[in-house]
């Protein structure tokens, strides 16, 4: 069987996985390494029903709860401000 081509970039691969190819002997699992995010702590919120509702609407379209949705964003915007 021949081995198949590595990707020249992270794009052809995930363009590669999301076309459904098998992608395992493309990835290096010795190099791979686990994040664990540590001990969880409970936030509560208070927020404007209108805005619940909105982020709700938002989450349904893409298939995920509201918590998930809330705990990506606030991911992606601790990266954004760590970076600037």
């Amino acid at each position: 069987m021949a081995k198949k081509k590595l990707a020249k970039s992270s794009a052809e691969f995930d363009r590669r996985f999301d076309s459904g190819e098998d992608v395992h002997g493309l990835i290096d699992m010795s190099k791979a390494t686990i994040i664990r995010p540590g001990k969880k702590v409970r936030v509560t919120l208070d927020m404007a029903k209108s805005l619940v509702k909105d982020i709700d609407d938002i989450r349904r379209n893409i298939g995920i709860d509201h918590s998930a949705l809330i705990k990506v964003w606030l991911h992606e915007k601790i990266k954004e401000e760590k970076s600037a």
